[in-house]
């Protein structure tokens, strides 16, 4: 590989440094910056090495011992072991100690797993009014109520069954991340090479690797020939390393060139691999947000419900005196009708619907209520290596510096001569491929002799005969630093500084320099030296952005959604690459998360900065996750791209996790939503896509919330007013049919919004009253005039089977007030859905046929419908046409109810929510909402219906199969310090297969 990848220490300096001249007698060294990680001296422990007792405060104090950067020696001795590897009774004794290495999964039993979606207060409501029906109702010589007990009991398991079936599906980042572990290990017992699985490894271990394979575990290399490592998907950085003796692997990146051997500091959940899986599904709140807020829109339900139950306790039965039976009826009417009972049904199937939907658009959905959040996305926050860009190295033709009479294309041919055309690195094949033509890279040549990259020399170099002129010719190309010194025919002081300057300039923009030379020999012998190297060129090596991100990146601002690149390449990488997409370039390095602001910056907190950055570079595993957590704390539902193990906290931490195409298995398990076509661009139809799935939901809750408040407002005045005792069956087939058109919203007609949505509850709730109250003025004012006049009888020449007064409770008169509920409730949903005139905004064909199937299933019960178990008659068509009128008169004015509501309440709550906004950004006090107590515990009930479900199969012996995740590990740095050495030190070595120290 060239000298730029493959050597990323050398000749490495910071930017203040190479700008700042140093005074010396002699002429200086110069510098030629390069890219890659500073050197990191090898430090000795700092703890007493002549004892065999190690204290535990010590080795967790980074200062005194770290695993990854003290010297070999001190590591052989902390660790008890030598370069002869441990002997098989020595790694069975350390394997008990400190596990397998191998990432642990957590295991659900499934029937338990069906069972917690019955776990949250809505379907207890629904739960208790089934238990209510089947066990309560006997009394007064009557059977217990089986038609609302199955009715009920059917739509718990509807639901269980979905919710059961889309988490079953969702992906496991956990054992995602385990299978991605290399199966075999190459390990040194009993002085004996030998292949194992990896699994067994154990810290002390010699294991030894070559070009292709997977690292088995985190070690420090004791021998190391032309070693390179691929450690993008674990770091995000775009080249692949080379690595020296003494220098640490991680477990999970990828050996590209040369052989090593290596002693093993950490397995399993404790190398760098494993603290990244420890990351996912970290906290222990397991709520989505969706699951939020209907949990607060269910309490609105169930706190409705509630006062209205207990009043109708107090006035029936203290009141009325009612007998049992009958009171519990008119109970029963507000638990079935009250409760939005398929609530959680109706979104599922929104939401299934949605991702099927987004599947057209090549992405896929692994946690459905991901959508839902996608909808309130307000941040972007995205990985650039893979993500961003193409995560394959390419020349820059734009940029290319030439030194004498060869044109830029030459320049290319000539380093396209001096690359492997077989077995390329990413240097290579970058060079090869600026071509067009890979195939002139030895065409018109004859090769004579190849010296393919080494570390020591830190170039490739190829001497051919050209075939057009028969002379032979040489070409080297690699590190600027070693070049130049090659170029004795043309390098003079002018030339330096010409070159040293381009470098930095290469430098500052985030571009790797490669340098090209070429000499001409004279005569036959390919292996003399040649008349002088001449430099003819620099090429600049970068990962280029996709085609399609810039434009992404602009869709996605045009809907209100920031972007921010989260990358663990340079600083001067990252802003090169902002720059290009006109992403900007207010990138600040990962280590201000630790620091915070630097002194007399215009940031008070590191919030503030974190908020102004475009992104950050340099950045771990934990870096992403606290930037991800931080801008959570502050109030944005944040989204995270990404395609490597390194991105799987973060992805399962943000709100909405998207893995790209190409993505590891890793970042597809932690990640929501799965693209499986290149670029970002699918991330803009998803965001619409989500957004017209939440405007759906939307409708319905607002929709819910109002029906809620219509029948349990409605029949309790009428049980009040007029002892009305309403048929609880009957209001379970208003529920039904209700359900089953509101079903279609799925694929209703709306148009996204082009802000990030919100759920606004207040205005959610506000409407719901309205509407609520609207509709149950319209019922009572038609039963007041049936049972206190005429007036229909008379004018349309109708009749009850009661002749006037008309009893309270005539059978046909509950037909009526069933009829005329089941119609109008349905038809809310017109207005409900509009933002202008129902009639403004077409529906789709679905909805339309559904309710017109419901509505002509409504009436012919109401013309047909003798049931005698629900005390319920058939009604003539006189009375079928009388409902329909008086609905339709009564329906036309609810958009002026929502125009009015729109221009009062909403107003009003907007405005003050704007005052509100407005006065936070003015203190810099992001905004926090005080949550009473019952809202917190009922919202615990939402996010713990697992744990406790859990909890609960242990101590009655189901949950065998469940194993406890790895322990929350807060801190990041050298954890397998403190626990090698921490077991170690309490579990001395027993065997001769260890030093001993």
């Amino acid at each position: 590989m060239s000298a730029v990848a493959h050597d990323p220490q050398s000749d490495a300096t910071d930017a203040t440094s190479s700008s700042t001249p140093v005074e010396e007698p002699e002429k200086r060294k110069r510098q030629y910056k390069d890219f890659g990680h500073d050197d990191e001296k090898a430090t000795h422990a700092k703890v007493d090495m002549s004892t065999i007792e190690l204290k535990a405060e010590d080795l967790y104090d980074k200062e005194k011992v770290d695993l990854e950067t003290i010297v070999i020696d001190d590591v052989f001795k902390l660790l008890q072991c030598t370069e002869e590897g441990l002997n098989q009774e020595e790694a069975h004794r350390r394997l008990e100690l400190f596990g397998p290495n191998k990432l642990e999964s957590e295991e659900q039993n499934p029937f338990l797993q069906f069972l917690s979606f019955m776990w949250n207060p809505l379907s207890w409501v629904m739960e208790a009014a089934a238990l209510v029906a089947i066990v309560l109702s006997n009394g007064q010589g009557k059977p217990p109520d089986w038609p609302d007990f199955v009715g009920i009991v059917l739509l718990l398991f509807i639901n269980s069954a979905i919710g059961f079936y889309e988490e079953r599906n969702a992906g496991n980042a956990v054992k995602a991340l385990m299978d991605s572990l290399a199966p075999k290990a190459k390990v040194r017992r009993d002085g004996q090479w030998s292949e194992i699985e990896s699994s067994i490894l154990v810290p002390g271990d010699m294991v030894s690797f070559k070009i292709g394979d997977i690292v088995p575990a985190d070690c420090r290399l004791t021998e190391a020939i032309n070693v390179s490592i691929d450690q993008a998907a674990l770091t995000g950085e775009s080249l692949p390393q080379s690595k020296k003796t003494g220098d640490q692997c991680f477990s999970g990146s990828t050996c590209k060139q040369g052989e090593a051997e290596g002693v093993v500091i950490s397995t399993g959940p404790n190398t760098f691999f494993g603290r990244a899986a420890s990351l996912v599904g970290q906290d222990d709140d397991t709520t989505g947000h969706l699951q939020k807020i209907l949990a607060q829109i269910g309490s609105f339900c169930l706190v409705t419900i509630g006062i209205f139950v207990i009043a109708e306790i107090f006035v029936l039965y203290a009141g009325f005196r009612y007998r049992y039976r009958d009171g519990l009826d008119n109970i029963l009417v507000l638990l079935i009708g009250g409760i939005p009972i398929a609530m959680p049904t109706v979104l599922s199937v929104t939401l299934a619907v949605g991702a099927q939907q987004l599947a057209k658009y090549k992405a896929i959905v692994t946690r459905i209520t991901a959508i839902e959040e996608l909808a309130g996305v307000t941040i972007l926050c995205s990985d650039k290596t893979g993500t961003l860009t193409t995560n394959k190295l390419t020349i820059d033709r734009n940029t290319i510096q030439t030194y004498g009479p060869f044109s830029a294309e030459d320049v290319i041919l000539l380093a396209a001569y001096a690359s492997r055309t077989e077995n390329q690195d990413a240097i290579d094949t970058s060079v090869v491929q600026a071509l067009g033509d890979t195939a002139r890279a030895r065409a018109g040549i004859k090769l004579l002799d190849f010296k393919p990259f080494n570390p020591v020399d830190k170039r490739t170099e190829i001497t051919y005969r050209e075939e057009s002129t028969g002379k032979l010719k040489r070409v080297t190309k690699g590190m600027t630093g070693i070049i130049i010194e090659l170029c004795s025919r043309n390098k003079t002081e002018e030339l330096e500084e010409r070159l040293e300057k381009d470098v930095e300039d290469f430098a500052i923009r985030g571009l790797r320099a490669l340098a090209v030379a070429y000499e001409e020999l004279d005569g036959d012998d390919h292996e003399v030296e040649g008349n002088g190297f001449e430099l003819i060129g620099l090429l600049a090596i970068f990962d280029p952005p996709r085609d399609d991100t810039k434009q992404t990146i602009d869709d996605a601002l045009a809907l209100g959604v920031r972007v921010k690149m989260v990358t663990g390449d340079q600083l001067a990488i990252a802003k090169e690459t902002g720059r290009r997409l006109g992403l900007g370039d207010h990138m600040y390095p990962a280590k201000v998360l630790k620091d915070g602001p630097a002194p007399g910056s215009k940031f008070n907190n590191l919030d503030e900065m974190i908020m102004d950055a475009d992104g950050f570079a340099g950045v771990f595993p934990e870096h992403k996750y606290e930037i991800v957590k931080r801008l959570q704390g502050l109030g944005h539902l944040c989204a995270m791209t990404g395609d490597g193990a390194n991105d799987a906290p973060a992805l399962s931490r943000a709100n909405v996790g998207i893995a790209v195409e190409g993505a590891t298995d890793a970042a597809r398990g932690a990640a929501d939503i799965v693209l499986t076509e290149p670029g970002l661009s699918t991330i803009v139809h998803a965001i619409r896509q989500s957004r017209i799935i939440f405007q759906r939901m939307r409708n319905y809750s607002i929709y819910a919330c109002a029906v809620t408040i219509r029948i349990v407002m409605c029949f309790s005045i009428l049980s009040f007013v007029y002892k009305f005792n309403f048929p609880p069956f009957m209001i379970l087939i208003i529920a039904l049919l209700n359900d089953g058109t509101i079903m279609t919203l799925s694929v209703d007609r709306v148009l996204p919004s082009m802000t990030p949505d919100s759920w606004d509850l207040t205005e959610i709730f506000s409407y719901a009253v309205a509407y609520g109250v609207y509709l149950t003025a319209s019922t009572i004012a038609l039963v007041c005039i049936i049972i206190q006049t005429s007036f229909f009888q008379d004018k349309f020449g109708v009749s009850l089977d009661s002749a006037p007064p008309i009893s309270h409770n005539d059978p046909q008169l509950h037909m009526i007030v069933y009829l005329q509920v089941a119609i109008i409730s349905q038809a809310l949903i017109f207005v409900t859905r509009s933002h202008g005139f129902f009639f403004m905004e077409r529906p789709s064909t679905a909805l339309m046929a559904a309710f017109c199937l419901a509505q002509l299933i409504s009436s012919i019960i109401a013309a047909y419908g003798n049931m005698g178990f629900t005390k319920i008659k058939a009604i003539s068509g006189g009375w079928i046409g009388i409902v329909w009128i008086w609905n339709i008169i009564w329906f036309i004015p609810l958009d002026w109810v929502k125009f009015g509501m729109k221009a009062t309440v909403i107003k009003a709550i907007r405005k003050r929510r704007e005052r509100i906004v407005q006065e936070t950004a003015a203190t810099g006090v992001p905004l926090t909402r005080t949550q009473s107590r019952a809202a917190s515990i009922h919202e615990s009930l939402y996010s713990n219906r697992v744990s406790f479900i859990k909890r609960a199969a242990r101590k009655v012996g189901f949950g065998g199969k469940i194993s406890m995740k790895p322990e929350e590990l807060q801190r990041f740095s050298s954890i397998q310090a403190q626990r090698v050495g921490q077991t170690l030190a309490r579990n001395p070595s027993r065997t001769g297969g260890a030093t001993p120290v």
